[in-house]
């Protein structure tokens, strides 16, 4: 890895959200400055930025990265019966090897359209963590904890060694969240332990919840209350916590998340397939709320693109409320990075292109039809982009992706391996 680096004249989205013709000059994993060329910088290495957009890399804040295994094997199906029938029987099966592949298949797919740090939630987390080094992107992960599964009191253990061992590991490219999976699996008794082991480790919680209409109905019947105030009266909420999907919400819901500093991943596309709803974005935004995107898995998605999100999101925004300012483009951008960091717990560190931020950068070939004429190129980047536009990616100052070719993964043994262990998997 080249000292220094110098990406030259960009186009920079910088941290005020406007775009100007820039220098961006990288210290090791560091931007040292953004703006016109020093005369006295010396880099190691040069790269051409000429026609080319930079933009903090995408923030991707919640999938389960290893089920791209079961990509296109369990289709057009309401939630439940894709987990009960289909997905949790495929995943009995799974071993740690099964996952590193997996995940590793995730990555590449997640590098080659721009993502530079992902939160995942899943099983066989030390695999996951080890894909996170060998390809060198940015991980946030969880170990799935499910209440009511025979391996709930593992789960609390290997949750536990998980934080120990990777938080702040790979020069801090790692860190990790407790991840119970969801009121409905954990129940209440077993989310006391995980806010008391989340105390004990300083660890925040990354969990899904109102995801479904029926999984509130559930709750209300269950224990008197929607999904969201349960965990705030289980003291969930107290430990800082990343919400997934959060697609039926209360006006009271939403207060006491914003009351807790809730953050969300809202993960359009998956719930759309699943048929799920439409999240309650731009109330959640009115409200102060932290809100990022996610693609949650590949089995219900069915791929990992954060332009595709960040673009459903803003039309979703749009129909949802019948409003074609609800969610504009400057603010599908910034879901998709500087608020998707926030939500990860990244927020001082990546999601911005300026001095002392992790140089985790995108940058994207204006050579397309699709990019002229250029009246605005947020818009352009929001509505119009194409994940075949991103030429190179950069983690913590290292070039992970150049000129579409990835650096540091075999991607054909990747999806070698991937594809034999899916037949397996699903046979």
């Amino acid at each position: 890895m080249a000292k220094t680096l110098l990406l030259k004249s960009a186009y920079v989205w910088g941290a005020d959200g406007t775009i100007t013709k820039s220098d961006i000059a990288i210290n090791g994993s560091e931007i040292a400055w953004v703006g016109p060329e020093k005369q006295d910088w010396q880099a190691d290495h040069v790269i051409d930025c000429t026609d080319k957009l930079a933009i903090p890399g995408f923030v991707n804040t919640h999938t389960h990265a290893a089920m791209t295994l079961f990509r296109s094997y369990a289709d057009d199906m309401a939630l439940m019966d894709w987990l009960q029938n289909k997905i949790w029987p495929a995943e009995a099966k799974l071993m740690a090897e099964d996952v590193y592949w997996g995940s590793m298949l995730a990555i590449v797919e997640m590098l080659k359209t721009g993502t530079t740090t992902f939160a995942d939630m899943y099983f066989f987390m030390p695999e996951v963590a080890q894909a996170a080094v060998d390809s060198g992107i940015r991980a946030v992960l969880s170990r799935g904890m499910a209440g009511v599964s025979p391996t709930a009191e593992q789960a609390l253990h290997e949750s536990e060694a998980l934080f120990r061992e990777w938080h702040n590991a790979a020069e801090g490219r790692i860190t990790v969240m407790l991840g119970p999976h969801a009121p409905y699996t954990c129940p209440p008794a077993y989310l006391h332990r995980v806010v008391e082991l989340a105390g004990r480790l300083k660890a925040e919680i990354h969990i899904h919840l109102s995801e479904t209409a029926g999984e509130v109905e559930t709750c209300l019947k269950e224990h008197g209350k929607t999904p969201i105030a349960l965990m705030n009266e289980l003291g969930v909420l107290d430990c800082g916590v990343l919400a997934a999907h959060c697609v039926h919400l209360t006006e009271e819901d939403i207060a006491i998340m914003a009351r807790k500093k809730v953050r969300v991943a809202h993960n359009p596309g998956s719930n759309m397939k699943l048929a799920s709803g439409i999240a309650p974005v731009q109330e959640l935004l009115s409200a102060g709320i932290c809100v990022g995107l996610g693609t949650d898995g590949a089995a219900s998605n069915n791929n990992l693109d954060m332009l595709e999100e960040m673009r459903l999101a803003a039309l979703l925004a749009k129909v949802r409320n019948n409003d074609p300012l609800a969610v504009p483009a400057a603010t599908a951008l910034d879901m998709a990075t500087r608020s998707g960091a926030q939500a990860l717990g990244l927020g001082g560190s990546v999601g911005v292109l300026a001095a002392g931020y992790k140089a985790d950068i995108t940058l994207l070939s204006l050579q397309g039809p699709h990019w002229h004429p250029r009246h605005d190129l947020v818009s352009l980047l929001v509505y119009a982009a194409q994940s075949s536009d991103v030429d190179t990616v950069l983690v913590n100052g290292r070039i992970l992706l150049e000129k579409g070719k990835l650096t540091t993964i075999d991607e054909e043994r990747v999806k070698y391996e991937a594809a034999r262990r899916s037949m397996r998997l699903t046979s």
